[in-house]
């Protein structure tokens, strides 16, 4: 099934249950109102959400009503945790390929992983909001599971059993506010600001069998002010599958249902070609294509992200249809007390 949150004048939203193609939307007030709730009782209600999401599909829902992603807000429009993981360590060998250091033994055996703010994720058309271009802004086109309580300890079954929904996920980075962070010691804050994530959320059995070992095996697809820069494949170059990260995150805590836990940005290899490292599935995110840009040149030419310019993130499954719905952003300059 795939579930969305509607604007409704509260923190929380209203929960829906979206039809497969995304084009109808009914109500679930009747079962759950916020979709937080239905997974504090997940073996409860997801059997009653999964029967209107049935009917939904069937066309026998009677309040249908047709599904408008600019009324989405976040599935979760706050959640008791997020977690970034970066789990494609094509990404990080080439931003450390590009300043001259090599990727360390240990990161081909542990994950890397950060924990972020949970308290304000943005909708799938909200602006990114931002006080300077001076900040380096960046997206992150990501992939990011929801889970239902996970015990400390877990091991990456248990944390592949926890997995109740997938989202899309545009894990927006501030890329000249990073170094400093990170020279002090205690990691991202300022450099990270709201992530947003796509309209739906889905039941991992609707990817079928696209959804394997822990892995989505579709396309990421990215455009930046309308010019396609990524076709990258999400699945076979994931060095650490979605239950490894939640065992990792579950390490010494427990996650509470709600935890999100995203993969880090989706990244493919590049090819040898006449002499020269080509990357021909493109970059999901702009740091990736300006490191790229180092490697084949000496120095990067691209800039970061301006006022004005837009992000479009989507991923369709094996019929052609959009998976999650699009994220589609544009960025603006926010003032105080924005």
């Amino acid at each position: 099934m795939k579930l969305a949150t509607y604007k409704d004048g509260s923190r929380d939203g209203q929960l829906v249950v979206v039809s497969r193609d995304l084009t109808s939307a009914h109500y679930a007030s009747g079962i759950a109102h916020r979709l937080q709730q239905a997974l504090d009782d997940w073996n409860f209600i997801s059997p009653q959400l999964q029967d209107l999401s049935d009917a939904l599909n069937a066309g026998r829902a009677r309040h249908a009503f047709p599904f408008d992603p600019a009324q989405c807000m976040a599935p979760l429009p706050r959640a008791y945790q997020w977690a970034g993981g970066s789990a494609y360590l094509n990404h990080v060998e080439l931003v450390r390929a590009a300043r001259g250091a090599e990727v360390p033994e240990r990161y081909f055996t542990e994950p890397l992983m950060y924990q972020g703010g949970s308290d304000d994720f943005l909708g799938p058309q909200a602006s990114i909001r931002v006080a300077s271009e001076a900040f380096g802004i960046d997206f992150e086109a990501e992939l990011a599971v929801v889970t239902g309580d996970v015990p400390m300890a877990a091991t990456p079954e248990q944390g592949l059993e926890a997995i109740r929904l997938l989202m899309l996920a545009n894990d927006v980075s501030l890329r000249h506010l990073i170094p400093d962070e990170l020279a002090k010691g205690f990691g991202f804050f300022h450099g990270k600001p709201s992530t947003a994530f796509g309209p739906v959320a889905v039941t991992p059995d609707e990817l079928g069998d696209a959804w394997a070992e822990g892995r989505v095996h579709l396309t990421m697809q990215v455009s930046w002010n309308g010019r396609k820069v990524a076709m990258c494949d999400a699945g076979p170059e994931m060095r650490f599958h979605f239950g490894q990260l939640i065992a990792h995150a579950a390490r010494t805590r427990r996650l509470r249902a709600g935890s999100i836990i995203g993969s880090g940005t989706v990244s493919n290899a590049g090819i040898e070609k006449d002499g020269r490292r080509e990357w021909p599935k493109g970059y999901g995110c702009i740091a990736e294509k300006r490191a790229m840009e180092t490697l084949q040149d000496g120095a990067p030419k691209t800039g970061y992200m301006k006022f004005g310019d837009t992000v479009r993130i989507e991923m369709k499954g094996r019929d052609g249809e959009s998976v999650f719905g699009a994220i589609e952003q544009e960025v603006v300059e926010s003032g105080a007390g924005a």
